[in-house]
Order: C-alpha cells, then structure tokens, then sequence
C-alpha cells in the first residue's frame, strides 16, 4: 500500500546542491499516493537511482525499472541444471528493494514537463499489480507494454491528466520545469544515489551440517 509522501523530502534539497534522486522519488510517492492504479506501490521498496549520458539529446533511455525478481515473483529460477538469483540490495532503514528504477541524466532533465511526468509513470505503471518483484505482464508476445504500445502509452497519458488535475503540491513537482543545466545554475550541483546493476549471481546452496554421533 502506498504511503502518505513524506514532506520532509523535499527539506533535502539544500543551497550546496540538488539531491535528485530523493526529489524524484518524492514524486513517485505523492502519484502513487493520490493514483489508485498505482496505490500498490510501497516507494520504500524501490530503489531510485540515476545514470550519467554523455548527451541529452532527445533520444536514447530516459528511465528504465529494473525488477529484483523473476516471474510472479520467484526469488531464484532455473536455467541450464543451475540454480540462479539476482543480487539483492537494501534501504538504510532495512527495507529489501523489490525494483531499482534510473533515471539517465541529463536527458531525462532535458525533457519538457509533461513528457518527464509521463515518463516516471511510464516505470511505475510497469510494476506488477501484485508489488512482488516481477513487472506487470500482459497477455501476449509483447508481455512488458501489451500488443499496442500506442494503448499503454494513452493510458499513461490519462494518469499524468488526472494526477496532475488533483493539485499535488507544487513545492514537490516543480523542479521538474527546470533543464539540468538551469538545476546546477540554481542549485551549484545535481547529485543523487547511485546504484550499479544488480548481478544475475548463482545460488549456493548451503552444505548440510554433519552431526557426530555416539557409536
């Protein structure tokens, strides 16, 4: 269940520069709170992180979710008689992430407002309805977006609609108006957590203790 978004984020944000990943994820939280599409989503098992671009130019990846589970869930998966898990992260407060989602900068702060909103629900929509570590899935070959892409992007377009039509508070979405060079100019610096890919790791099953016994 999504949570009321914590105000207290936005007071991250300081004159020494612009923690980005704690202002974004402030969004994510307030759409997932105000967005019943989205109320399944709890933002402190979701990882935000960016990635540097060499350009913004209006192509390339803006955002990506990465999911920390397999099919419906699984924790592990079997492929070719091994046993295989992907590498597990947690929060400071100790909450396991089930998704890590990127943001690549500056391109996606070089985007106009809307498109930017449009694509931070565009990840969110991606998780599973079930919040279990796997993506949403539809039926189908084209399992990630549905068989018509122009559909999951409308309905994506019509959430921005209505989010924004809800009056969030502006002190958390704003900064979404400025490019990334007008960030640094304001802010002196654009910073946030960086987290690597995770692993695809083998699991090691742990050997069964031997016990001595009497004879």
């Amino acid at each position: 269940m999504a949570k009321n978004p914590r105000q207290k984020r936005v007071n991250r944000i300081v004159a020494a520069g612009f923690d980005f990943t704690a202002a974004v994820k402030t969004v994510c939280e307030d759409i997932c709170f105000r967005i019943p599409e989205l109320t399944h989503i709890d933002m402190d098992r979701v990882a935000v992180s960016f990635s540097q671009t060499r350009h913004s130019r209006n192509y390339g990846v803006f955002a990506s979710l990465t999911p920390l589970r397999f099919l419906d869930g699984r924790a592990s998966m079997e492929h070719r008689g091994k046993r295989w898990a992907i590498q597990r992260f947690r929060s400071l407060d100790g909450f396991e992430y089930y998704y890590i989602l990127y943001f690549y900068l500056p391109r996606f702060l070089d985007m106009k407002l809307s498109d930017k909103l449009e694509t931070i629900i565009h990840e969110l929509y991606h998780i599973s309805p079930a919040f279990n570590g796997d993506i949403r899935r539809f039926q189908g070959r084209c399992y990630a977006h549905g068989n018509s892409q122009k559909e999951y992007d409308e309905v994506v377009h019509r959430l921005r609609k209505r989010w924004m039509s809800l009056n969030p508070p502006p002190e958390i979405w704003e900064f979404l108006r400025f490019n990334h060079q007008e960030l640094s100019e304001k802010f002196g610096t654009v910073y946030g957590t960086k987290i690597p890919p995770p692993k695809i790791l083998p699991v090691v099953e742990k050997s069964k203790r031997k016990t001595n016994r009497k004879p």
